[in-house]
């Protein structure tokens, strides 16, 4: 207990001019564990506080030469820390109070029990506890404060040294932060621009619009995306998110900003290379698959199978280059924007009748039945580029066709209502009972070249453009594409296509 009393580095000085006040009070503390310095008069006690370091004071109030009263003013001069526990006798309640007004802690009258002093003494311990306790968070606190400060400059030094541009705003769409790179890339004028809205500071509507909803958690896909053009022909590319709180409530927003200017002029660059190429070749290759033709055509039956097999396989070689130059062109002029144009007025159960009927011929010649499902009642008009809608549906009857074994169906599907899945969309499935997609792939048929090859496909020809073209024709006509597949049973190719209907 002594050993735990002074590692609290607690000392009590006892100053009364009664030897059986100062050695009684010595006894019962230092039982308790404290070290006791004892004076019997105040210039005495005022000489060991000077030499000493002490955390109580037990003072008696009536003494020979220095009374208590002016001892308590000196304490409290030297080192107002110090708890001056008054010693009171002779002296009236009233001055008691009068010390305490002028500083000091308790009182204890004389004479006083073991049991009494020992009470007084544990609340003066327990108060330096606390004053210590309060004294170290107070300082934790501010070393705290400091941290943070110091990480706050270290982390807004660091987002204004960004390349990228980067925004935050609050719930309200009030800016919070916009480093240097932002504003440089969206032409705001260099300033602080902190609680300004957004729309006073950002000329896109499109952008300004983005920013708002994922501020105030209306996004509805995250992270939300947005590509747009300056004046000066910069390409720049937002990507946002929200700023969550402890609870999952939306703070604000923080969008990043990078200018993808050079990858759009290597990207344009490419497709004009591949344009070019493509249609350089293009010619050569038609005229080398017409002279084969005439070449097969005119062989007698006198020369040799083997002569005319090579010539058929050169034959179908071009003209799998030929489609392969073809698709490639499309995809250029999809990247370009010169598909979709021109949208009219299209009466899909026609359009999709004419093609059914076209690729009849190639379903009879593998014994497939090829079938239309249209709605009893009088369809809509739409509006879209007709060409667009041939080039979808004839790649996916197509598709359907080459991957499906030989006396399978297919089946085109058009829905009146409205389906579930796409409420302001018309459905059109695409349904055959071919070889099915495994789930791996399915990520992945919608990009460039990829083809699906196993045992029962690996001999079927194709560029691997095909689905490519759909899905970019497709968002060319803010539609959709869905598909639902199974190995050995087949696959559904769902198209949504909006419901703006021509008046």
């Amino acid at each position: 207990m002594k050993s735990e009393n002074m590692s609290n580095g607690l000392t009590i000085l006892v100053v009364d001019d009664e030897e059986s006040i100062r050695e009684g009070s010595e006894r019962i503390l230092a039982r308790m564990g404290y070290h006791v310095y004892k004076a019997s008069q105040g210039s005495e006690g005022l000489e060991i506080l000077n030499d000493h370091p002490v955390s109580i004071v037990l003072l008696d109030l009536k003494m020979p030469g220095m009374d208590g009263m002016e001892v308590l003013g000196h304490i409290q001069k030297l080192n107002p820390e110090i708890l001056v526990i008054i010693i009171t006798g002779y002296a009236t309640l009233e001055t008691a109070i009068e010390a305490m007004k002028q500083g000091a802690y308790d009182f204890i009258p004389k004479p006083f029990e073991p049991d009494q002093l020992r009470i007084v003494i544990n609340r003066a311990r327990e108060r330096i506890r606390l004053a210590g306790e309060t004294e170290r968070l107070a300082q934790e606190r501010q070393r705290n404060l400091a941290d943070l400060s110091t990480e706050k400059s270290r982390i807004r030094t660091i987002v204004e040294s960004l390349p990228n541009g980067v925004l935050v705003t609050n719930v309200q769409g009030q800016v919070a932060l916009m480093n240097p790179a932002f504003q440089w890339l969206t032409g705001i004028e260099a300033r602080d621009v902190t609680g300004e809205s957004i729309e006073t500071c950002i000329q896109d509507r499109g952008l300004c619009q983005m920013i708002q909803d994922i501020s105030t958690g209306n996004a509805l896909s995250l992270p939300a995306t947005y590509e747009f053009t300056t004046v000066g022909e910069k390409y720049l590319l937002a990507s946002g998110r929200p700023v969550l709180g402890d609870d999952g409530e939306c703070l604000g927003a923080v969008v990043n900003l990078v200018d993808i200017t050079a990858m759009k002029v290597l990207d344009r660059l490419k497709s004009e290379f591949v344009a070019k190429v493509s249609h350089e070749l293009r010619s050569p290759l038609s005229t080398i698959h017409e002279q084969l033709a005439l070449v097969l055509k005119d062989m007698v039956e006198k020369e040799s199978s083997r002569d005319q097999y090579l010539i058929s396989r050169a034959k179908e070689k071009t003209l799998g280059l030929i489609s392969l130059i073809g698709d490639l062109l499309d995809l250029s002029r999809i990247e370009a924007g010169n598909v979709c144009l021109e949208c009219k007025p299209v009466k899909l159960d026609e359009l999709l009748k004419s093609i059914v009927d076209f690729m009849t011929t190639r379903a009879s010649a593998k014994n497939q039945r090829l079938d239309l499902v249209l709605p009893d009642a009088l369809f809509p008009t739409i509006s879209a580029d007709p060409r667009a809608l041939e080039s979808i549906f004839g790649n996916l009857i197509t598709n359907a066709i080459n991957y499906t074994p030989d006396g399978g169906a297919i089946e085109v599907r058009l829905y009146l209502s409205p389906d579930d899945v796409q409420p302001t969309h018309i459905r059109i499935d695409i349904r055959d009972n071919g070889f099915g997609i495994e789930a791996r792939d399915l990520d992945n048929i919608f990009k460039r070249f990829y083809r699906v090859k196993n045992e029962k496909t690996r001999f079927i020809t194709g560029t691997g453009l095909g689905l490519p073209i759909v899905k970019g024709l497709l968002d060319e006509l803010k539609g959709d594409i869905q598909v639902q597949s199974e190995p050995a049973r087949g696959s559904t190719f769902s198209v949504f296509l909006p419901l703006a209907v021509s008046e």
